[in-house]
């Protein structure tokens, strides 16, 4: 009996001392959070996730070096989710959820649709409570409109506009002299038809004596078959086919032409991952050519060493999706935090329309008059792994992409519209 006393009475002043340990240290500040609007369930989930592992990895390397540091103290950086199912009213509604739970930072990038609807909504939000504002950070919605007529002071594009990659891939189809029939196709919603319409301008600007054998737009994420398409496109005698389609619309479509026999060219905004590589195989060798701000073989050391630590982090070949703009965007984010003190929207707006940020040998820099960032560009083309300039795969497919034009930031920069009103 004296014994268990002894052990209780042990037991509890164990107890009381660790109360008071807890006690004595500090609470943990809490995260800077960043509210991801996205689709993460729906035909687009497997866009939304990849988004997540970007911005999860980002904010887990400027976790590593401490967190953000604020006035009274460091915080780290963490990825809230909210699922938009893809569709408009659900970010919304997500966006009013964020707001609610006292989010400041708003991230969304794989819709312009939705991205337009956003920034509505926000510059709403931020004139009709004031104490409440939010900054939205755009990594991937390129409908130029959003940067132009549409800008807005509270919006942050990180991701090159439709125009501007444009411009890029016709860098490469000017120079293909053997192409003299071209197929448009796209996804029937603002950045599709911006695609085609920017694609028209260009074509006859720069390939005059290219003829477009079809123009046609497709209900985004709905068509569950594209054979009827790809037989139009083999029956026009097009010798490639440009499109802007993304996700399964993307990956769909080049699966049904190659199933009917379709042998011309690709040229995509994001024809590089997200199962392209694999659905066409030998098919897709010296077709499939796409634009982006980075690719995995990208000349250079530090792009190497780059690319191998996301592997590193996200081993599985599923998630094999590296976004190096997504990364500067919370490189971006974490800079103005630190040099503003404050997760402010009004301080934070402020100071993000001035960043320029590195990350290893890549930079960037926001442009302040229309919020459009500028960065290099490159074009790539898809060719087995081990071909001289591609050392890594996409996806385990045993394909790659061999970088083919690089485009500098000056280069790719263009002029805007934008009227900005500013608080």
């Amino acid at each position: 009996m004296l014994m268990q006393k002894l052990f209780k009475r042990m037991a509890l002043a164990l107890c009381l001392g660790a109360a008071l340990t807890a006690q004595a240290q500090p609470a943990a500040r809490p995260p800077v959070r960043i509210a991801l609007i996205e689709s993460l369930s729906g035909p687009f989930a497997n866009t939304g996730e990849a988004v997540f592992r970007n911005l999860v990895w980002a904010t887990e390397r400027v976790n590593a070096r401490g967190g953000v540091k604020l006035t009274d103290g460091a915080h780290p950086l963490a990825v809230q989710r909210y699922d938009s199912k893809g569709q408009n009213e659900e970010a919304l509604a997500a966006l009013r959820s964020a707001i609610d739970d006292g989010v400041t930072v708003i991230a969304q990038g794989n819709s312009s649709a939705v991205a337009a609807g956003l920034i509505d909504a926000i510059n709403k939000h931020n004139q009709r409570e004031p104490g409440k504002r939010v900054v939205f950070l755009n990594y991937s919605a390129v409908d130029p409109s959003l940067t132009n007529e549409k800008c807005s002071y509270w919006h942050f594009r990180f991701d090159a506009h439709a125009d501007m990659r444009m411009a890029a891939l016709m860098d490469v189809l000017k120079d293909d002299k053997a192409l003299k029939k071209v197929y448009l196709i796209g996804q029937d919603y603002s950045f599709g038809q911006a695609v085609l319409r920017e694609a028209r301008k260009q074509i006859a600007a720069q390939r005059p004596d290219v003829q477009i054998v079809g123009d046609e737009l497709h209900a985004m994420g709905r068509v569950k078959d594209f054979i009827p398409y790809a037989v139009k496109i083999k029956a026009s005698g097009a010798q490639a086919v440009l499109t802007g389609n993304w996700g399964n619309d993307l990956t769909l479509l080049i699966k049904a032409a190659k199933e009917v026999g379709y042998e011309g060219k690709f040229y995509t905004f994001y024809g590089n991952a997200l199962g392209v590589p694999a659905t066409l195989a030998d098919a897709g060798v010296g077709k499939v050519i796409a634009v982006a701000d980075w690719f995995p073989n990208t000349p250079g050391a530090a792009s190497q060493t780059f690319y191998q630590s996301f592997r590193q982090r996200f081993p599985q070949p599923q998630d094999d999706y590296v976004h190096l703009r997504m990364q500067l965007m919370v490189e971006a984010l974490a800079q103005s935090l630190d040099k503003v003190g404050s997760s402010d929207a009004s301080a934070l707006a402020a100071q993000l329309e001035r960043a320029t940020v590195k990350l290893s040998s890549f930079q960037g820099a926001m442009r302040a008059a229309d919020h459009q960032f500028q960065q290099p560009l490159a074009v790539a083309v898809m060719d087995k792994q081990g071909a001289p300039g591609v050392k890594f795969d996409v996806e385990g497919s045993g394909y790659g992409f061999r970088v083919i034009k690089a485009i500098s930031a000056q280069r790719a920069e263009q002029p805007h519209s934008c009227a900005m009103t500013r608080p």
